[in-house]
């Protein structure tokens, strides 16, 4: 009877714990199965992307200007290599960026030019990547070169325009792009503006004269510009000039005197004759152009031969201040006359030793001012007539 009464569990002979271990041993492989799924369904690190250039220009661009940039830039990756050539193999200059993610030339390009710029970059991975473009530049129909004056280096009047000559072998420029290849830079500031004289021949100036000491600087910035009408520029120029002393001299054709002031001083007052009457002077603003110490003054040059009243004489000590012919210099046999009247074919005559001190002070760029001479008053494109023009008109630019 007590037999019937023990639970079922002990007529196993088993501890009760040990029947639990099946469960146990299920859950765990369970346990494992799930792992095991999870980590085949985990996705594999995408790979870095490939490293790429940006040409500039683009591969088999045409007609491009000798001084656009030139350059490489690269994403996912940075330079390795590069190397700018032209169609015979030549190098030009460059260098790539100190993060090494673009490169540049350097160097000015040749019209009519092929050239081929190979970029070498790597990126986070992989072996090196090499691309190249191929590009040519324009072939000018037709390039002009820009005369100057007055030039580098030198020492110019208060008086002196920048005067600036497009060759005549061209056709002429447009004139709006043709300003803006002219950079004209001033120590200290001053207003001044353009005026063209004809289609190849541009002057700046500053509204009034200049303040001695200026420092100008000219950048002529053509090479590589379309100027208009197939031309191009052929080369750049640029000059630093300094103006000098404010020397103006003042002759007046009624008292027979001219007086010579510096910086704002007069200097001397000297007897002078000016042109007669059949030959007057011109009135107005003059600037000092030549200096010659010995000149064949030869009237026949502006039309009035030797045998109708002109002449053919050497002067000593001249200075030129207008192309059509009238000078400073010195006039021996005219000493009686001069501080009496006007005897002179238009030129300003002086005693010798005047006319030597004159010459020895003056310099390109200064300034004559002639009055009450009689005579009509000097043309603006007659030598550097340039102050003639009344800057209202003058600032307007004649284009």
């Amino acid at each position: 009877m007590k037999l019937l009464g023990n639970p079922v569990g002990r007529q196993s002979g088993l501890p009760s714990r040990l029947l639990s271990l099946p469960v146990l041993g299920l859950v765990a492989v369970l346990v494992a199965s799930c792992s095991g799924a999870g980590s085949d369904l985990a996705e594999a690190p995408a790979p870095p992307p490939a490293p790429s250039v940006e040409f500039t220009p683009q591969n088999g661009a045409r007609d491009v200007s000798p001084t656009a940039p030139i350059s490489a830039k690269v994403a996912n990756g940075k330079i390795v290599d590069a190397t700018l050539t032209n169609q015979d193999g030549k190098p030009v200059a460059g260098a790539p960026a100190p993060d090494g993610l673009s490169w540049a030339s350097s160097e000015v390009l040749g019209y009519a030019k092929t050239y081929t710029l190979v970029a070498t970059v790597q990126g986070a991975a992989g072996p090196p990547v090499t691309q190249q473009t191929t590009f040519s530049t324009v072939d000018p129909k037709d390039q002009t070169y820009v005369s100057m004056n007055p030039l580098d280096g030198q020492t110019v009047g208060v008086g002196q325009p920048l005067a600036f000559y497009f060759s005549k072998d061209a056709p002429a420029p447009d004139k709006a792009r043709a300003e803006e290849a002219i950079r004209i830079r001033t120590e200290p500031a001053v207003e001044g503006a353009f005026y063209w004289f004809n289609s190849r021949e541009v002057h700046w100036r500053p509204k009034e004269y200049w303040k001695p000491g200026t420092k100008v600087s000219v950048d002529v910035g053509v090479y590589g510009k379309d100027l208009g009408g197939g031309v191009w520029g052929q080369e750049d120029r640029s000059a630093t000039i300094t103006i000098g002393d404010a020397v103006i001299l003042r002759a007046d054709g009624a008292t027979h005197q001219m007086s010579i002031e510096v910086n704002g001083a007069v200097q001397r007052t000297i007897p002078v004759s000016l042109g007669k009457p059949e030959f007057p002077s011109n009135n107005g603003v003059h600037v000092v152009t030549e200096h010659h110490e010995t000149k064949i003054m030869d009237s026949s040059t502006y039309g009035l031969p030797v045998e109708a009243g002109g002449y053919r004489t050497p002067v000593s000590w001249a200075v030129r201040i207008s192309n059509g012919g009238e000078f400073l210099h010195a006039a021996p046999w005219s000493v009686g006359d001069q501080g009496r009247r006007n005897v002179s074919h238009g030129c300003i005559n002086m005693s010798m030793s005047d006319a030597k001190w004159v010459y020895d002070l003056l310099k390109k760029g200064d300034v004559v001012e002639i009055t009450n001479a009689g005579g009509p008053s000097l043309r603006s494109w007659d030598g550097f007539g340039d102050w003639q023009i009344p800057w209202e008109e003058w600032s307007r630019g004649n284009r």
